[in-house]
């Protein structure tokens, strides 16, 4: 344990809540569209940096860098899939989102914006949307507290599970206090930490670190063609972001087309470079460390990497970055499963529309805490699995349920309340039984979850009758607010 590193590591906890703190008093007379959604006021550099990191969690610092010096070249498809699937995300589906999401009731939540778009007076589709979010956000935000825990243990010397409970502390304390806006500034200055880090730690690796003494004798570890199925499976990974509700609801924040535009080029950009240097971090800690199972199990290659080459308070900064990861996709997480249970079942189901802001907010706080206690539970499990293996359960979910429905929405017609219903439902349980019964076939399951998610909403739309005129006209409308405000 390097005390330097711990130093730091409070330091950066203690602004990170600070950013909480400040926001809570700031936007204390706000209502819930302050909380859940800034009042759409994100500019273009808070708005694509806290999308990019709500988006990479400690699973590409930690997870995806181990996957390559673990297997090799093969794993490299899970970034250029990643790479592929975000930009088509902020060209193709964030400025319509944007625009839609105004049209349509002005919706704040990703379920309230679906059933706003077909006018409909029925709950179904909100009840089931915030029922997938409740359960999938568990399992993703116990990867990240998972991830904390680790970190903390290898670089404080604490237990495991004592770090986890702290992570939580602090990760609900600054999400339960600000809201919306500290979610986005608080990653907003984690994502600019991310990028200084995984450009900085594989450069001095390769000049700073001599070789490993063990030559890396595995020919397939060079070898990124030589097996299809992880070829598909990882371009596959790119199909989760058309469904990803704590990344896409940032596009719905952004305050005028003009500033997504902007977004986009920065998000790109700063997504695109991430995912390049994961790749290159697992790529020359297999070079310069050698393979060490210690690596392998805890998923260590980048922190292993970072210790050996800098001083205690240079490598307590980069370490951090690890914690920002996790930190900003929990927090974004947590928000958008208070924010769908909230806004989807509580005020409209139990409160029918009858309830004040201030007890909205306070039932949103209470949630937060209530997922993030799970997600914890969840982590702390002997049989959880990889901090890995659960963001990909969770990341196909979300891709397989809210992708078809969500693109179909924005780019047909004559979908409807039905194809909605049915695509969600089809996409989420086709995932579950691939991961459940079909493991062995080697094809990540978002990939076959989405493609039958789709099928199942395009069936059940050509099934049954087109929309009313007013549905018609609400996506003729949305087409011209999104071409006015581009002028």
């Amino acid at each position: 344990m390097k005390l330097s590193e711990s130093i730091v590591f409070v330091i950066y906890l203690a602004f990170m809540l600070s950013i909480g703190i400040y926001f809570f008093f700031r936007d204390r007379n706000g209502g819930e569209k302050t909380y859940f959604l800034g009042d759409r006021k994100m500019g273009a550099w808070v708005g694509a940096l806290s999308a990019g990191a709500s988006d990479m969690s400690a699973w590409v610092l930690m997870g995806l860098p181990t996957a390559i010096y673990a297997a090799g070249l093969g794993e490299v498809w899970i970034s250029a899939g990643l790479a592929i699937g975000y930009a088509c995300s902020w060209i193709f589906e964030a400025p319509r989102l944007r625009s839609f999401s105004v049209v349509a009731g002005d919706a704040i939540t990703i379920p309230q914006y679906l059933s706003n778009r077909f006018l409909s007076k029925s709950k179904s589709l909100q009840v089931i949307c915030a029922l997938v979010f409740l359960f999938a956000y568990t399992i993703y935000t116990a990867s990240s507290i998972k991830a904390c825990g680790i970190l903390f243990h290898k670089v404080i010397g604490i237990e495991t599970l004592t770090a986890m409970y702290i992570s939580v502390f602090i990760i609900v304390g600054y999400t339960f206090l600000g809201g919306f806006s500290a979610v986005c500034w608080t990653d907003f200055f984690q994502g600019l930490l991310i990028l200084g880090a995984m450009l900085i730690a594989p450069v001095f690796a390769t000049f700073v670190l001599e070789p490993s003494a063990q030559p890396i004798n595995d020919p397939g570890f060079w070898n990124a063609f030589g097996d299809w199925k992880k070829i598909v499976s990882g371009l596959a990974w790119g199909l989760g972001y058309f469904g990803m509700p704590h990344i896409i609801i940032r596009f719905m924040s952004i305050k005028s087309q003009k500033e997504l535009k902007k977004s986009a080029v920065i998000g790109i950009s700063w997504t695109v470079l991430i995912v390049f240097f994961a790749a290159l971090i697992g790529i020359i800690g297999r070079i310069k460390l050698g393979m060490n199972e210690e690596i392998c199990q805890n998923e260590l290659v980048f922190v292993q990497m970072v210790r050996m080459i800098f001083p205690g308070v240079i490598s307590g900064i980069l370490l951090s970055a690890v914690l920002a990861a996790s930190m900003s996709t929990a927090d974004s997480q947590l928000l958008s499963a208070s924010s769908a249970l909230v806004s989807d079942i509580y005020k409209p189901i139990v409160c029918k529309g009858e309830v004040n802001n201030r007890e909205l907010i306070w039932i949103g706080r209470a949630v937060v805490l209530i997922v993030a206690l799970a997600a914890l539970a969840l982590a702390t499990h002997p049989g959880a699995g990889s901090i890995m293996g659960l963001v990909s359960n969770a990341w196909g979910v979300f891709g397989a349920a809210f992708g078809p429905a969500i693109l179909l929405s924005l780019f047909w017609k004559r979908f409807n309340f039905s194809g909605a219903v049915f695509g969600i439902l089809g996409g989420a349980v086709a995932d579950i039984l691939w991961l459940i019964c079909l493991p062995s076939t080697g094809i990540y399951e978002l990939f076959p979850g989405f493609v039958i998610g789709l099928i199942a909403a395009v069936i059940a739309t050509l099934a049954t009758p087109k929309p009313s005129e007013d549905v018609l006209s609400l996506f003729e409308r949305a087409l011209k607010y999104q071409t006015s405000e581009e002028k």
